[in-house]
This record gives C-alpha cells, structure tokens and sequence, in this order.
C-alpha cells in the first residue's frame, strides 16, 4: 500500500457535519480515484458485495492489483455472478483469486461462523470493508434476536464481526489490518426519536414498537450513528498498530440496491427522481470507501470521512 495519506486539513476536520454543508460537497466534490496504491500480495474482504458500492469498491481494489478478494455475502448465487462480473475484461487473471463466502448478518450464527473461517483459512487479513446494510420500507423485527432488523443488520452484526476479525489482526505482523465500517453523513441528521422510558437502555427502547419504530429512515440513521459511536469506542481499546480502523460514507448514490424497497414507494419514487440528479453512482461513491480503506493511516483511526477528509 502506498505511504499512509495525512493530508487532511485541520479547517476541514473541525467543522462538524450539517445537511447544507453535506448537500453543497455532494453537489461539488468529486471524489478522486485511488491510483498510487499497490495491492499486490494483499488479501481483503468486502461485505454486502453482490451489488451496489460493495461491488464496486470490490472492483476497485482489484484494479489497484489486490491478491485475493472474498465476497462476503447472503445470496451464494448472486456472489457468483459478482465475482464474474468482477472477473470481466482483466487479461492474465486468475478467477481463483476471488472466492465466495457465505454471510448473513441476519444470524448471529453466520455472523460467527464467517469470522471462524476467515480464522482457519486466512493467513492474514489486510483489508476488510464492512459495507452490509439495509434500509426496509416498512419495520421488521429480527425473528432470531427480536432486535430491530435495521439496527440488527446495520449495527449489532457488523460491530460482532468487527470484533471477531480482530484476533486475525494481532497475530499478523506488520503493517496493521485497516477495518472500514461504511457509514454515513445521516448519522448526524437523526432526530433519534425519543421511545418509551428515557432511562431505558438503548437496545430495548429500539426494539420497542410504536410511532417512532415505524420510521425507517430515522432507524436506518440511527444504526449509522451508534456504528459511529462504535467506531469510536473501539478505536480506544484496539491500538492503531494492530488495526487502523475508520468509517467513510459514499455518499448518495442514484443506482444503488441498499433502498430497494423504499424506492417502491410514493416518497422514495419522488427521492429517486432527485438522487439521479445529484447523486453518483455507485462507482463514484465507492471510491471514498477505497480511499479510507487503503490510503490512510493512524491519523483516520477512529475516525469518520466525508468525502476523503476526516470531519468529527
């Protein structure tokens, strides 16, 4: 990988996120491509890779010459079609370097069972972009936690495989393994309805039914924000010298799968009109996910990007 990039400005980390300055850097930045890094004799893994900025930023660390790729996804089938898809047009390439391994983070047990194997069949981990996530039209409740499905899938199961991946990192020798949660700028716009007993603890007040329940936006925000909170938490206890680990955000992306099911609806039909106007696509935003995944170092442990610079 190419020397760690510490680049980023003191002005742009200290201004803390709204929706205006999210809305003007989505409509002005262009994220750069990532080009002076070289993967070769690296191994990563990427989950919630069928589809969207998850095979996208797949594709992206194959181009900059990665050594061995795992798709981690629910749907075997459709990870077979993505490691074709991925495998397209790259002359002298092994197929074998990209393998397909299961991943529900639906299940606990899946969840665990994909950290055992990664244990027992990688030799080291440099690289792991934890990308699942859902946004559901209508509220769901995990029938094997009773937890929120969105707070279940976008948080819970990715902070379980985060922890679980990193005994690989503190038996690998240098350099450390980089863990990027894929996150978001609506973390800092939730309106975190207040549910039930305000002394309640958290997890029950989000499994809890009623209005707020209903509104899967502010869930799917709210499962960002406690990632992040995460993210910090986890950064305090793992030294950046066994795992540099951070979040970035693609961005809104126009042709992505992630709102599927909103985009049936009368609102998210209305958000599509506006997302093909200002959003990227899927490749665009992936490479904010490549460029925190490869190209920084201590200085991002911890720490959120937007749009390739560290904000708080």
């Amino acid at each position: 990988m190419a020397p760690p990039n510490t680049t980023t400005s003191n002005a742009d980390s200290a201004k803390p996120l709204s929706f205006p300055r999210y809305f003007c850097s989505q409509v002005a930045t262009k994220p750069k491509p990532v080009t002076d890094v070289d993967l070769h004799g690296k191994t990563a893994l990427v989950t919630g890779s069928n589809c969207g900025v998850g095979l996208e930023t797949s594709r992206q660390l194959l181009d900059l010459g990665l050594s061995k790729l795992i798709l981690a996804v629910r749907d075997e089938e459709k990870g077979k079609q993505a490691a074709a898809d991925l495998s397209k047009g790259r002359k002298g390439f092994d197929p074998k370097i990209i393998e397909v391994w299961k991943l529900d983070q639906c299940e606990y047990r899946s969840v665990v069972a994909f950290a055992d194997r990664a244990k027992r069949e990688l030799r080291r981990l440099d690289i792991a972009v934890l990308n699942v996530g859902i946004y559901p039209a209508r509220r769901r409740v995990n029938t094997q936690t009773g937890h929120d499905e969105i707070i279940q899938v976008n948080y819970l199961s990715t902070a379980l495989l985060a922890i679980l991946l990193l005994p690989i990192a503190k038996r690998q020798q240098q350099p450390p393994m980089r863990i990027t949660l894929t996150s978001s700028e609506t973390a800092a716009f939730t309106r975190f309805f207040p549910v039930g007993n305000p002394q309640q603890p958290i997890l029950p007040a989000m499994d809890a039914p009623g209005k707020a329940a209903r509104n899967t936006a502010d869930r799917m925000f709210v499962s960002k924000l406690l990632g992040q909170f995460f993210l910090a938490k986890l950064a305090s206890v793992v030294p950046a010298s066994v795992a540099v680990i951070n979040a970035a955000s693609p961005g809104s992306v126009h042709d992505s799968r992630f709102a599927r099911e909103m985009d049936g609806t009368k609102a998210g039909a209305v958000a599509k009109v506006c997302l093909r106007r200002f959003g990227n696509t899927a490749a665009v935003g992936a490479r904010m996910m490549t460029d925190a995944a490869v190209r920084h170092g201590e200085e991002t442990h911890g720490r959120f990007l937007s749009f390739q610079k560290v904000v708080r």
